[in-house]
C-alpha cells in the first residue's frame, strides 16, 4: 500500500470518528444511602455512624437552642414527617402528636437521605444545631414537600432550628 493511500484511509478513520456523537456522562443525582447492615436491635443506619456522647433531650434543644448552636448533640425522638420526594430532610419530634415540639432535620453536605417513609420511626440522629431565617421561596418549597412551619413571618419566611445531621438510626 502507498503511503499516500495509507494516509488517505487513516483521514477518512479519523474523520469518520469525530462525526460519531460521543456519549456524555448522565449527572448523578443524590439518592437514599443504602442502609447499613441493622444491628441487632433491628436499627438501620444512614451517613456517618454515630457517636457515644450522652443523649440530650430534644425539648432542651428546641427550648435553648442558642445554648447548643453549632455544637453536636445525640438526640432521639419521633419521626413525624419526611420528604416525600427524595428524603433529603425529616421532622423529628418528642412525639407524633403534631402540638409536641419538633425541628427539621436535614443531611451534612446532602450526603445521605432517608428513605421517603421513614415518618412513623424513631430515630437516634448525631446532628450540629442551627437556628436559620428560611426565604420565603425555601419555606413554599419545604411546604411542597410536606414541611410545616408554625410561625411564619408576615413576609412568608421563618425562622427554624435545624439540626445538621452527619448520622442517623431508624427503627420501628
Amino acid at each position: 500500500m502507498t503511503s499516500s493511500r495509507a494516509f488517505s484511509i487513516l483521514c477518512l478513520l479519523l474523520a469518520s470518528c469525530k462525526t460519531q456523537p460521543v456519549p456524555s456522562e448522565p449527572t448523578p443525582t443524590p439518592k437514599a444511602a443504602p442502609a447499613a447492615p441493622a444491628t441487632p436491635a433491628g436499627r438501620q443506619s444512614f451517613g456517618a455512624r454515630l457517636g457515644s456522647g450522652p443523649l440530650v433531650a430534644l425539648g432542651d434543644v428546641l427550648k435553648s437552642p442558642d445554648k447548643y448552636a453549632d455544637q453536636s448533640v445525640l438526640v432521639e425522638g419521633a419521626v413525624r414527617r419526611a420528604c416525600t420526594r427524595k428524603g433529603c430532610w425529616m421532622e423529628l419530634a418528642e412525639g407524633q402528636d403534631g402540638a409536641t415540639p419538633g425541628c427539621r432535620v436535614t443531611f451534612k453536605d446532602y450526603g445521605f437521605f432517608v428513605p421517603t417513609d421513614s415518618a412513623g420511626s424513631k430515630a437516634r440522629v448525631e446532628a450540629k444545631v442551627e437556628s436559620k431565617l428560611i426565604k420565603p421561596s425555601m419555606v413554599t418549597h419545604l411546604e411542597e414537600e410536606g414541611a410545616k412551619f408554625g410561625d411564619k413571618a408576615p413576609d412568608g419566611s421563618a425562622r427554624e432550628v435545624r439540626l445538621v445531621a452527619t448520622g442517623v438510626e431508624l427503627w420501628r
